[in-house]
């Protein structure tokens, strides 16, 4: 038995809480992962993992050596980080997660950095709006947009994600101009779910207080991109994220509204576990991540 190999199946699968969460993971079979537990049990004589149905609870020496794995795995990619001539020479699997706007608006040419520098890593970007916590969905790093919550994790800022309050000409030219914050009640919104939810929309002149003004949501949907679509062919007016309309208010495919308010920004950070130290294929991507992404969120003049 490879008992490191198997050590970092073991790992995944605590971190996971699943069998088939770990399998999917490691793009190993289920079975093959289920097995390579039983025989790592049998080889140590004592049994790590409790079943049921749905969930893996360590036993209290299941617990123990989970730690002890985790560090001694943790220094042997280090070891071999620190004797490779090149860094590229980095392997192994990294699990990133993003919300759904910026992974496949602004990720994509980070990610094509990742696999040029470090050629040998495999990407498992998972993209989802709520709350990863990056234990329990076993996630080595997260970007995460507006409020952190509490966790075991090290956040590093990167940068804001801005935000626009838009509509299309045609929009316009059939409902007529929007001057004042207290027009936007007269007007169909489309957002995406759980945002400006309690129907006003937060914003800033000048400097001065949050002001609110009262919205009117005619439609909701649980992806960015049906809203922005909705609102450049005309339905409506909303507020998008300024990565996912730079092009489009370039073009003038949509216009901005009230351009003297400002919708405060979202905060954006990249998260990682409390663990001393990273490992190296860890470290190196989120390194990349905050060199590459500040300048892609810098927000253009208007």
């Amino acid at each position: 038995m490879d008992l490191l190999a198997t050590m970092r199946i073991y790992v995944r699968v605590v971190e996971r809480g699943t069998m088939s969460g770990a399998a999917r993971d490691l793009d190993m079979g289920q079975p093959a992962v289920s097995e390579r537990i039983e025989r790592l049990e049998k080889h140590l004589g004592t049994r790590l993992l409790l079943r049921s149905a749905r969930t893996l609870t360590c036993t209290e020496e299941g617990r123990i050596f989970y730690e002890r794995s985790k560090a001694l795995l943790e220094s042997a990619d280090e070891a071999v980080a620190s004797v490779s001539k090149t860094e590229n020479a980095l392997d192994g699997t990294i699990r990133l997660a993003a919300p759904q706007c910026v992974g496949e608006v602004v990720l994509p040419g980070v990610l094509m950095h990742v696999r040029t520098a470090y050629p040998n890593l495999h990407i498992d970007l998972v993209l989802n709006d709520d709350i990863v916590d990056l234990v329990t969905e076993g996630v080595d790093i997260s970007i995460r947009v507006g409020q952190l919550g509490d966790g075991g994790f090290v956040a590093h800022p990167v940068g804001t994600v801005g935000r626009r309050l838009v509509a299309a000409p045609s929009y316009l030219e059939r409902h007529g101009p929007i001057d004042t914050a207290a027009d936007l009640a007269n007007h169909p919104f489309i957002r995406v779910k759980g945002v400006f939810a309690s129907e006003r929309l937060p914003l800033q002149r000048d400097g001065d207080a949050l002001d609110y003004a009262r919205i009117r949501t005619i439609m909701t949907t649980s992806h960015w991109r049906p809203m922005f679509d909705t609102i450049v062919a005309g339905g409506g007016i909303g507020v998008v994220q300024q990565p996912a309309c730079a092009d489009a208010l370039a073009a003038g495919t949509l216009v901005e509204l009230l351009p003297r308010y400002v919708i405060p920004d979202f905060a954006l950070n990249v998260l990682v576990h409390a663990q001393r130290p990273l490992p190296p294929r860890v470290r190196a991507v989120v390194d990349l991540l905050k060199h590459d992404l500040p300048p892609l969120l810098a927000r253009p003049a208007r």
